[in-house]
């Protein structure tokens, strides 16, 4: 006679459930410390190596112009001219490197003109529906549009698209954002520190991503994020 063991509570099952939870949060977490680290290395690397020594440059350049400006003024005229554009190239290199950390015109114009200006950017079109008219808590803006971000540069890279589709909804006090296109499909959905640091950024705020990417089908990016925060 085949032993029966006891069903396994209810309770239990969602102890259970819970606790990975938890426990798959806080390994997204401490990969979000990593990455911050990681990423605050390179601004302090990419500050030192291009703004910094520019910034070094133009000192230098204005400091010889001055020897100069009484016994050679047409040098000094020219090294003037090359301080500035090396000012002019430093500021450029701390925009980037701004907007590298956040998008301006996210903070700046709010989320639909940020979506736009990547829909813009992209080789393929792309429609935007369904962007609410009131302004999302800040890190649910921010998160739609890195993950809106990624997913069109993969559609660029990879798809081989001819067109691609924008849509977020709010439903049941979640924001529901859909990316589709109409590529090749068969994306590999496992691998990619990109991917992998969306997933993190959307588990963080207690949110689901989901990726569809059959061959041939084209691929489909579901996310939904809680809105209270």
């Amino acid at each position: 006679m085949r032993q029966r063991f006891p069903a396994e509570p209810p309770e239990h099952r969602r102890a259970r459930a819970l606790d990975k939870r938890v426990a798959d949060l806080r390994t997204s977490r401490e990969r979000i410390l990593a990455a911050a680290d990681a990423e605050r290395r390179r601004i302090e690397r990419d500050l030192h190596d291009g703004a910094q020594q520019r910034m070094v440059a133009v000192a230098v350049t204005l400091g010889l112009a001055q020897a100069q400006m009484e016994s050679n003024p047409e040098a000094a005229s020219q090294l003037i001219a090359q301080a500035r554009e090396e000012a002019q190239l430093a500021v450029k290199e701390l925009r980037e490197l701004a907007r590298g950390i956040h998008p301006a015109l996210l903070s700046d114009r709010g989320l639909e003109a940020a979506l736009d200006a990547l829909a813009a950017r992209a080789p393929v079109p792309v429609e935007i529906t369904g962007v609410p008219d009131e302004p999302l808590p800040q890190p649910v803006e921010a998160a739609v549009y890195f993950v809106t971000a990624e997913a069109l540069t993969n559609i660029a890279k990879y798809a081989r698209a001819e067109g691609a589709a924008v849509n977020l909804a709010i439903d049941d006090g979640s924001v529901l954002l859909q990316i589709t296109d109409d590529g090749v499909g068969g994306a590999d959905t496992t691998g990619g520190t990109g991917l992998s640091g969306l997933c993190d950024r959307v588990e963080a705020l207690d949110g689901t991503i989901d990726i569809e990417s059959p061959p041939g089908g084209g691929t489909a990016v579901r996310v939904q994020i809680p809105l209270k925060q």
